[in-house]
């Protein structure tokens, strides 16, 4: 076996196994060929229904196995002979074994033969096609013969030796890397091969690691695939639920997985995949260029990652499980979820209770990417920065994704889990997407490098957040466009402050900042400084800015018009999720709710009195609201009516080696202190000195105090 230990993750050099398998573990691999169907093998009656269809019409001939099928169909025709295959694990069907191993030896050998040149994408040979025609044939087992189980051996041995898992690297990262052991496992399973068993199982090793760039997990919760593209959603969700099938597979044999760094897939689930999901539906923005591969592609997709969590479920621990099967059982109720497989079990048992959305702000910086939680409501934020690409487009996918990064902000109100499927992206302008401030230039469809491999030259893309509310902001550059803006969302409890400043171009086309765009034909009221959509929500545009409406085919879009080249433009403006119109009168009635302290280029910033919030996104060192910041840096101050606050910083840029942060406030001790301060002065100003904020990811740094009026209040309760 291969003893991999504690290699890095970037550029690992794997041993290549060149001793003959020991014949000691061959036996073993009979047991694990029942686990792999036991594990992935699920009742589906639809499933015995569609295979019994596929075997009815298919008709192997020099071209094709299915007529409606021509060669190489490289997805197609390995699916139908891997649902066959289950079908026949779930019935015991010798014709659709029988079946099943005739097209797979039709297929190898007009297609996925030994010696044939891999054509096209690459993933089809070594991932898609090789992990289908494993699989059928470990189900159907002894229906395909010697013969035949030798050349499809030989035919993936083509394409995807083992020095393919050498080098940690390239196409075998993340996701790509767990396909690729997977298809080496199978490999192991129908050529009786120990040895490729354990390389299978050893190879993961890096991808259980934590990474500071490229792709893989990281420790704010980020997934990156294709360097440069947060995909929970995809890559993710494959990830996931392929090491779930391994875990499963593997943990009752030689081969099981003990590294210790396994433990982070496990608490990926909360960090990483479950703040993507609302309603059932995974989000849009953690879902690269497949956002519009299919209708009601984000209950597909939300769907997928429960059936993953509800897998890694069985190899997790007991408290795990109490979390996660409430959770899923939630997302299942309210996704609709079609009742099969571990889902129908879950959803079957009235001992696990029907799990609520959770409450809270989860910033993830390392891939620019933000999502807020209150009761009733939810919004997710998507931002571009020198190391996440604007969009992502590639075979062909979302060549208009141009400004899904350009700070589009998704809201989820009461009743709207679906607002953002399949119809939104059919009606959806892709110069008008809501909360983004875009130049109208025209862009040509895949406009930027593929892959994601359009990235602003930004780095202050981040914020801070106390886990409740949030400071987030955006340096923003067009995609091929002169354009240059900042950004910032403060999320509160049942608002987003949004605002933007130095807005400027000289692309010679109007600039606009789109407030929001929603799915729906309710009547849209406005009146001065506000606006309001029945059933959805409020706005609040105070001031001088005129707000612009359309409305198409059920569909309201609302937009501010900064003009021809600007310069240095701005704008303000409350989204009021739920807000019905009473409230949204009575919120733009009341200036003082929440006053913009600064909305330059130089610093954003916004004071909450009814929160005790102070919120400050410091383009450069200045000073603002009481709050004095050495450097550019994200700050939230929350002041609690028990006499205590909180001080929130962050270093979006992952620049600072020091930074100071001076509220000027009377404060008399520290509650609690952060590792990396260097320094405290408390008295009628809190100091706070920080050391190697760099080194945290844009992660936010939290210090706790009271103020003199906290001071007071003990003094009075200890006097009884």
């Amino acid at each position: 076996m291969l003893l991999l230990g504690g290699m890095a993750t970037a550029g690992v050099m794997f041993p290549v196994r060149e001793d003959p398998p020991s014949p000691d573990l061959t036996g073993l691999l009979g047991p694990l060929r029942a686990r792999w169907r036991e594990v992935t093998v699920e009742e589906s009656p639809a499933g015995v229904r569609a295979a019994a269809r596929h075997r009815d019409t298919m008709a192997p001939a020099a071209g094709s196995l299915w007529p409606d099928l021509p060669f190489p169909s490289f997805i197609e025709t390995p699916a139908r002979l891997l649902t066959m295959a289950r079908a026949y694990a779930m019935t015991g069907d010798a014709r659709l074994a029988a079946a099943v191993a005739t097209g797979v030896d039709h297929y190898r050998r007009q297609v996925y033969t030994a010696g044939a040149a891999a054509d096209g994408n690459w993933w089809h040979w070594e991932i898609g096609v090789p992990t289908r025609l494993l699989d059928a044939a470990v189900l159907i087992g002894p229906h395909l013969t010697d013969r035949r189980r030798a050349a499809l051996a030989d035919a993936v041995d083509h394409f995807v030796p083992e020095r393919r898992l050498a080098d940690y690297s390239g196409t075998s990262t993340g996701a790509n890397r767990v396909d690729l052991c997977t298809v080496m496992l199978l490999r192991a399973l129908i050529g009786s091969d120990p040895g490729k068993a354990a390389l299978a199982a050893a190879a993961l090793t890096p991808v259980f690691r934590y990474v500071s760039e490229g792709d893989g997990l990281y420790r704010d919760g980020s997934f990156i695939q294709h360097t440069t593209v947060p995909y929970q959603g995809g890559y993710g969700a494959v990830l996931l639920h392929g090491l779930a099938t391994l875990f499963a597979v593997l943990r009752d044999s030689p081969w099981r997985i003990t590294d210790p760094d396994r433990r982070h897939v496990y608490d990926s689930v909360e960090r990483s995949f479950a703040p993507f999901v609302h309603d059932g539906r995974c989000m849009d923005l953690v879902s690269g260029r497949g956002v519009r591969r299919q209708p009601d592609g984000d209950r597909v997709r939300g769907r997928r990652l429960a059936a993953a969590i509800l897998l890694l479920a069985e190899t997790a621990s007991a408290a795990e499980r109490a979390r996660w099967l409430p959770m899923v059982k939630g997302w299942a109720v309210r996704g609709a979820y079609e009742p099969t497989g571990r889902v129908a079990a879950v959803l079957g048992d009235g001992e696990i209770p029907v799990g609520r959305e959770a409450v809270g702000h989860r910033l993830l910086p390392m891939s620019a990417r933000a999502v807020h939680r209150r009761p009733g409501w939810c919004a997710a934020l998507s931002m571009a920065s020198y190391r996440i690409a604007h969009y992502e487009h590639g075979n062909g996918e979302n060549p208009r994704g141009w400004h899904t990064g350009a700070g589009m902000l998704y809201w989820w109100g009461e009743g709207h889990g679906d607002h953002y499927s399949d119809g939104f992206w059919r009606a959806a302008d892709p110069y008008r997407l809501p909360g983004t401030t875009v130049s109208t230039r025209r862009l040509p469809d895949g406009a930027g490098p593929a892959w994601g491999g359009a990235c602003p030259p930004a780095r202050w893309v981040g914020g801070a957040t106390d886990g409740t509310y949030a400071t987030v902001g955006q340096h923003l550059y067009g995609l091929e466009s002169t354009m240059e803006a900042v950004k910032s969302w403060v999320f509160l409890d049942d608002a987003v402050v949004c605002l933007g400043a130095g807005i400027t171009s000289t692309d010679g086309v109007p600039v606009e900042t789109v407030v929001d765009v929603r799915r729906t034909d309710a009547p849209l009221t406005t009146g001065a400084g506000w606006a309001h959509l029945e059933g959805h929500g409020g706005y609040v545009i105070p001031g001088d800015q005129r707000l612009r409406t359309l409305r198409g085919r059920d569909q309201v879009t609302l937009w501010l018009d900064h003009g021809t080249d600007p310069v240095a433009a701005g704008y303000a403006y409350l989204l009021l999720p739920n807000a019905d119109l009473a409230r949204t009168r009575a919120r733009a009635a009341e200036p003082g709710w929440a006053r913009v302290l600064v909305n330059t280029g130089r610093q954003q910033g916004v004071h909450i009195p009814s929160l005790g919030i102070t919120a400050i996104n410091f383009w450069q060192a200045g000073s603002t609201g009481g709050v004095t910041a050495s450097a550019p840096c994200a700050v939230l101050v929350r002041e609690r009516r028990d006499g205590t606050a909180t001080v929130t910083v962050s270093d979006p840029r992952r620049e600072l080696t020091e930074l100071t942060v001076t509220w000027r406030r009377p404060v008399t001790e520290v509650l609690r202190a952060d590792p990396l301060l260097t320094g405290v002065a408390t008295g009628p100003a809190l100091t706070l000195a920080f050391g190697r904020l760099a080194d945290r990811g844009g992660g936010s740094r939290t210090v706790r105090v009271r103020t003199s009026h906290g001071a007071r209040l003990k003094t009075r309760a200890a006097r009884g």
